[in-house]
């Protein structure tokens, strides 16, 4: 037992290594350095002592195992990850720097702060750092890396990762963690290229490569890419946040010439499907404000692919869009990305389950004697799959009502409490009202805060990751 809560300690000395290239940038640019001094000294710390304890030890983990180091990870993370916030002098409450810290590493594109742009540089990095750490999952990071955790890591991988299943694309756990990792960072580098071509700096490529690859959505500037004012960074960031929503599993696939997996796949035609739908209804809706077949459908795929990927990025404010488009925009929210992607929601997967679940309900009306069952990909589905989904978008929408009802009881409006619950449980960010694309959570009071972020790290771990924890039957031997 006491291994369980040693392991949580070793994961975050990760955090000094991560926070190494913005203190870095803290001292080279005369920045507040003791931002970042002082929470890698604290993650060392705590990580020495574990580091030395269990370097000789062979671990195995078990799924309960699994669940608790996850969940105190996260937990512990977003805490240390919040002093650079509270700690480089920017007047943000502690309630502001854990929701900061938490939007980092839930990659929900949210935020508390007014002027981005009068934030450090270092800050700035630290913030998208988070986003892009968060995104593939510190601990399929960790488990890649060291391989004192290679033996039953699979079970902390399938703790933290997105989806109802969660495959092994090797044999070997620590190999298809680092092959993940690899396809997360040549992506990442490339859109950190085309980003230079488009005209960004080296500083801001690389923080907006980072946080739109982990489907997180912040940015240095405060109109976000909307400040460039280019089609083709704009075009770009669409193509990539259409790529970080997707299954990273099927790129390995598809690297290794199993395209036809791809085509088979029932989660990706219905994401593509549903993105190709929504920019469709949404760009009929808006051409009479634009007058441009071209600029009505880039601004359509734009926040369409945002939103449905969980990213939370505007570049327009479209709460000025008809009625019609901000429908499915709003609609979009509840969706989320693909299973074994950055993106955060209830997935593209569980509502396909929930679709055709729904359909052999209707033809078992037809037919009462009939045997029925759902396909996902070409292939018979599992009974329990069905049962483990519908448990989830259930308790999903117990968590967005509890969630509205305790937001509501401090004065916010009942559309925007909603909205907001729903856009920070999917860890989108964006939504409507006081949380629309023109405003940010700063008005909040700190108990919605913390809620909030209690709320996003719920949703990045699935539910049942942090729930479970709450069980009595947890805990007995």
């Amino acid at each position: 037992m006491f291994t369980r809560f040693r392991m949580p300690a070793l994961v975050l000395g990760f955090s000094a290594p991560m926070m190494l290239p913005s203190l870095i940038m803290a001292l080279a640019w005369h920045e507040p350095v003791a931002a970042f001094a002082i929470p890698i000294g604290i993650a060392a710390a705590f990580s020495l002592p574990s580091l030395l304890s269990l370097r000789k030890s062979k671990i195995q983990f078990g799924a309960k195992d699994g669940f608790l180091l996850v969940s105190l990870t996260w937990v512990l993370m977003s805490l240390l990850g919040s002093l650079p916030y509270f700690l480089a002098g920017q007047g943000l409450s502690f309630a502001s720097a854990v929701f900061e810290s938490s939007c980092g590493f839930a990659t929900t594109g949210a935020t508390t702060i007014n002027n981005v742009e009068a934030l450090p540089r270092s800050l700035l990095f630290w913030r998208s750092t988070t986003h892009w750490f968060g995104g593939m999952g510190i601990i399929l990071f960790t488990v890649a890396l060291m391989p004192l955790l290679g033996v039953g890591g699979f079970q902390l991988i399938k703790a933290e990762t997105p989806g109802p299943e969660t495959e092994k694309i090797t044999p070997k756990v620590t190999a298809t963690a680092k092959i993940l990792w690899l396809v997360y960072c040549a992506l990442t580098m490339a859109l950190f290229l085309l980003y230079l071509l488009g005209g960004m700096d080296c500083f801001d490529a690389l923080c907006h490569a980072f946080a739109i690859m982990a489907s997180g959505g912040v940015s240095t500037k405060n109109t976000g890419i909307a400040f460039y004012d280019s089609a083709f960074i704009e075009i770009v960031t669409t193509v990539f946040m259409l790529l970080a929503g997707f299954n990273f599993n099927l790129y390995f696939k598809l690297l290794r010439g199993k395209g036809m997996d791809i085509l088979h796949n029932t989660e990706g035609k219905a994401y593509f499907g549903i993105f190709a739908v929504s920019s469709i209804i949404i760009a009929t809706s808006i051409f009479p404000l634009y007058g441009s077949v071209g600029k009505a459908l880039r601004y359509a795929a734009y926040q369409s692919a945002s939103i449905l990927s969980t990213t939370g990025s505007a570049i327009v404010n479209y709460e000025l869009w008809p009625p019609l488009a901000q429908c499915v925009l709003f609609l979009l929210i509840g969706v989320g990305g693909c299973s074994g992607s950055t993106a955060g929601g209830v997935k593209v997967i569980r509502h396909a389950v929930l679709w055709k679940q729904a359909l052999n309900e209707l033809r078992r009306l037809l037919y009462p004697q009939g045997v029925f069952t759902i396909r996902l990909n070409k292939k018979v589905g599992r009974k329990d799959v069905v049962y483990g989904v519908a448990g989830f978008v259930f308790l999903y929408a117990v968590v967005v009502a509890i969630s509205t009802l305790i937001t509501t009881a401090f004065g916010t409006d009942l559309f925007s409490a909603f909205s907001a619950s729903a856009a920070m449980i999917g860890n989108v960010g964006l939504g409507f009202g006081a949380v629309g694309p023109a405003q940010n959570y700063s008005a909040f009071p700190d108990t919605v805060k913390y809620l909030f972020s209690f709320v996003m790290l719920l949703g990045r771990l699935e539910l049942w990751t942090l729930f479970i924890l709450f069980s009595s039957e947890y805990w007995r031997r």
